[in-house]
């Protein structure tokens, strides 16, 4: 069985992990020599493919000289921010054109968006939608509209790693990540990076980069350890002073599916182990754990991390993704903003609680948007979905304003009122998404544009709570 360089370097790890006592001497500072007395997981060292020198290191592709943002509390100041969805990992229902276009119905994600193309035709669209999709101009407005915050979502694969670590992906979006913190430094605004999708997937969505009926991260440890890979990477990179009050977070994981119990249970492992491969590295940076869609009251800051100092964790609150979400009326769904306002009061302030930021919301209050559900898949609400019962037509609440009501353009900043007021009894939150190609309902900018999201966030005509 042909073997390549980085599988014999995972395996290497793990048997680097089963006995983890010291077998090589190198220079440490004084926070990795405490944190080695109580750090259950070796270190990463040379011969370890969490050993972040070596990646190639592209902290030296940012080269400009903003100054730095004034350093945010998080104990005190309220999370207000942004998705940038969409830009550097592909979604069919952000941007639909790139895979009408390519004329393959076959084409629902970006794994298959690169495999099922040619690599010539992938570069070529690729670059020219990360040039486009999201530029500084967008930073600007972000931040004038009283934002303080974006999140950054990309692959693993989009991360510089080793030459001899081949994925289907194309890997060449990292200078725009680079390109995105030059900006953020420019316009005052923090950064969440945010590893959307994981190797073999961490949920089977598309948002992952491969759609699947099952996820398969958690079923090989090679997986697991090329995002340890990444995370270390991250933290070795924006830990130290250049970027400290401008990358402030590093989000482990976007939405895995901790609804299988195998998977949670790997994935309560990843989160301990990747503390261990941030915290000798960096102890400012905030370690963003994913819920993995169970209750918060499942998680607890005495046996999730070991130390809950600079952790905090992210919900994603949605009202739109099962039947009876889908069917409830305008009111029902403010009264659950309102309780899930509550859920966030009481478990932000339990002695174990971490503290806690909705990391993706909507004024969308239906699944409408072409290709929400998948490429190829309807809608729940108009009975387009298999095995969903028509409700009522999609055709007035979704695509171009131009087609909204003035009594649904009002739902829609009575449902943003509700929302913000209630996740700010958390730590705040980060609405999805900046920008859609065809689903206004679902887009900040668009919202800016249409009057029913305020260019003040604090601005409340509503207090539905």
């Amino acid at each position: 069985m042909k073997l390549d360089f980085f599988t014999l370097l995972s395996a290497l790890y793990l048997i680097l992990l089963v006995d983890a006592k010291p077998k090589q001497c190198r220079v440490v500072n004084k926070r990795q020599v405490q944190a080695a007395a109580q750090n259950p997981f070796p270190l990463p060292t040379s011969t370890s493919p969490l050993d972040p020198s070596g990646f190639p290191t592209a902290a030296t592709t940012s080269t400009r000289a903003w100054p730095t943002p004034t350093a945010f509390d998080y104990s005190r100041d309220k999370i207000r921010g942004v998705n940038l969805g969409g830009w550097l990992l592909l979604e069919p229902w952000i941007t639909p054109s790139l895979f009408e276009n390519t004329g393959n119905e076959n084409i629902v994600d970006e794994y298959t968006f690169n495999t099922l193309q040619d690599a010539t035709t992938v570069q070529r669209v690729l670059r020219q939608h990360w040039e486009t999709w999201i530029v500084e101009d967008d930073f600007r407005q972000i931040a004038e509209a009283g934002l303080n915050h974006v999140r950054l979502p990309f692959g693993y694969w989009s991360v510089p790693r080793p030459n001899n670590d081949p994925t289907p992906y194309n890997p060449d979006a990292w200078p725009y990540v680079m390109k995105a913190l030059d900006w953020a430094r420019k316009y005052n605004l923090f950064v969440i990076l945010d590893v959307h999708g994981a190797p073999g997937s961490q949920n089977g969505y598309d948002n992952s980069g491969q759609r699947m009926g099952m996820p398969q991260w958690h079923t090989n440890p090679i997986n697991v350890n090329r995002t340890l890979d990444v995370v270390a990477w991250l933290a070795q990179t924006f830990g130290g002073p250049e970027y400290a009050n401008l990358v402030t977070m590093i989000q482990l994981m976007n939405e895995p599916a901790g609804f299988y119990p195998d998977l949670l249970t790997v994935l309560r492992d990843y989160y301990q182990r990747s503390y261990w491969v941030i915290r000798p590295i960096s102890d400012h940076l905030l370690i963003a754990l994913h819920d993995g869609f169970q209750p918060l009251s499942t998680w607890s800051t005495s046996t999730d991390v070991p130390d809950p100092a600079n952790t905090i964790m992210d919900t994603h609150i949605y009202q739109i993704f099962n039947d009876p979400q889908v069917v409830m009326s305008w009111d029902d769904k403010l009264k659950a903003t309102c309780e899930y306002g509550n859920t966030l009061a009481s478990y932000t302030a339990r002695s174990d609680g971490f503290r806690t930021y909705v990391g993706e919301w909507t004024t969308s209050y239906t699944d409408c948007a072409k290709w929400l559900n998948g490429r190829g898949v309807g809608a729940r609400l108009d009975g387009t979905r298999a095995g969903s019962t028509f409700v009522r037509t999609c055709e007035d609440i979704t695509g171009t304003m131009d087609k909204f009501t003035d009594d649904y353009k009002t739902w829609l900043r009575r449902f943003w009122d509700a929302q913000t007021i209630a996740f700010e009894r958390g730590n705040g939150w980060v609405y999805w998404t900046w920008k859609a190609e065809i689903a206004d309902e679902w887009s900040y900018s668009k919202g800016l544009e249409g009057g029913w999201i305020p260019r003040d966030p604090t601005n409340h005509i509503y207090n539905a709570c």
